[in-house]
């Protein structure tokens, strides 16, 4: 079935082994930079979620940015030293350690949605909306054919 297609293979690749994620994530991070911002791509993942759901557990986090814990863990160590996230005692289970937001935290929400927001656009210049949605599903088969 894949012969009848005629396509650039090198660009299939560079697309499905992270290419284009990592040339996203570097537009990003230099925006971020840009603006004042000293977070990374990774970090913006975990806030995004904390946005959205305070006070979750690690493995959530490992869930949500489909994470190990080892670079969870890191990426929380560095969070708190930049006194974006503070880990708390669950009540419920001390062995277990929830994730909040700190006030610095919450307070740069706003302005790095605008970098996103910004970066978003400037990656997809050109592309319509059309392409896009076909894109999106194209992408979500190849992830499900490919996760098990």
């Amino acid at each position: 079935m894949i012969e009848q297609f005629n396509f650039d293979i090198q660009l299939i690749f560079a697309i499905l082994n992270g290419k284009v994620s990592a040339a996203i994530n570097r537009k990003l991070y230099r925006n971020f930079r840009q603006n004042g911002l000293e977070i990374s791509p990774e970090q913006w993942t975990v806030l995004i979620f904390l946005w959205e759901k305070d006070g979750v557990t690690q493995q959530e986090l490992c869930n949500a940015t489909f994470k190990d814990k080892p670079s969870m863990t890191r990426l929380i160590d560095n969070m708190e030293r930049q006194h974006l996230v503070v880990r708390i005692s669950d009540k419920k289970d001390r062995r277990t350690n929830l994730i909040h937001l700190t006030r610095t935290g919450k307070e740069i929400e706003e302005r790095t949605r605008s970098i996103v927001d910004q970066t978003l656009r400037e990656a997809l210049s050109g592309v319509t909306l059309e392409e896009l949605k076909i894109s999106q599903e194209v992408l979500r088969k190849i992830f499900t054919n490919t996760k098990g």
